[in-house]
């Protein structure tokens, strides 16, 4: 496997196409094969076609037919249109390390959109990562010691507390709604005397792409892990009980994950990772399974926006 991969950048120049949304818009409705391209190059860049906010649906109806809703998501972020969300809102300071969306999850979107409304001053690139390289990275033992998959576990609170409530998780305020959708995801659920809900799930640590067969790291463990996070869930992690904090992870069958093995997972995904710098008006598409994705540090007012569809 080469280590020389990044995304493909298309330009006006590269398909003879109109330097404006309109120019994006009529190649994309002309362009035959997308969805094979996508996949051979697991993501693409479209880049100096200047679209601007209000001209991003036309564009966001061809690249995502099916949107989807940011459902059982556990990262912070504001809905903004349909199915459109700002990206993670962590503090600007914060490095977010490699992931694929949702990969937690009893399923989640096979490509997402990300779209540059205001490019930061500084940084604020969104680094990308061959998920098969990222798994190829990884010490054999730590490979085989994930090889049975992983428990998540969510505590989410009913509107104050850390972290997330179960009402903006879940997008409803519906009880029924949250059960029905943890029992058809395969999880296990317990709602709690203070109100809170605890989800607890086992998912797989790689996944086989549906087209080229490809086993790829497809997991958020280290996101999880006590190891692998801030100094104050670390701090938290000291005076609580850690199935107690907003969330968790441990192996399938309960054994705790070594904290260096988090650290390794977190750290070679970055290592491997490829930036993207943004320029207004830029997007960005990938391949959700073939694909991880982060944020480096930024200074200003960065402002990507994200959607997702199956």
């Amino acid at each position: 496997m080469s280590d020389s991969w990044k995304p493909l950048e298309i330009d006006p120049a590269s398909i003879g196409a109109e330097a404006s949304a309109a120019g994006l818009v009529s190649y994309l409705r002309g362009a035959a094969g997308l969805d094979d391209l996508l996949v051979q190059e697991k993501a693409l860049v479209f880049r100096g076609f200047n679209v601007a906010p209000g001209e991003l649906d036309g564009v966001m109806d061809l690249l995502l037919p099916n949107r989807l809703a940011y459902v059982h998501g556990n990262s912070p972020r504001t809905k903004v249109g349909k199915n459109v969300y700002t990206s993670t809102e962590y503090p600007p300071e914060f490095t977010i390390s490699m992931h694929n969306e949702l990969s937690y999850a009893s399923s989640w979107p096979s490509r997402l959109l990300f779209y540059c409304e205001k490019a930061a001053t500084t940084g604020g690139a969104t680094p990308v990562v061959d998920a098969a390289l990222w798994l190829d990275s990884l010490d054999p033992e730590v490979r085989a010691a994930y090889a049975d998959g992983v428990r998540y576990t969510q505590n989410l609170h009913d509107g104050l507390g850390l972290g997330k409530s179960w009402q903006d998780t879940f997008e409803t305020d519906n009880r029924d709604e949250v059960e029905s959708f943890l029992a058809n995801a395969g999880a296990t659920w317990q709602w709690r005397s203070d109100g809170t809900l605890r989800v607890s799930q086992v998912r797989p640590s790689t996944i086989a792409h549906p087209v080229t067969g490809a086993e790829v790291w497809f997991n958020q463990s280290d996101q999880w892990h006590v190891a692998a996070l801030g100094d104050e869930i670390k701090a938290l992690a000291q005076i609580m009980p850690e199935e107690d904090l907003p969330q968790s992870v441990s192996f399938a069958d309960g054994t705790p994950i070594p904290g260096d093995y988090a650290i390794q997972v977190r750290d070679r995904g970055l290592e491997n990772a490829v930036d993207v710098d943004w320029v207004e008006g830029d997007l960005l598409l990938i391949d959700n399974l073939l694909v991880g994705h982060g944020r480096r540090p930024f200074s200003g007012q960065r402002r990507i926006l994200v959607a997702m569809s199956d």
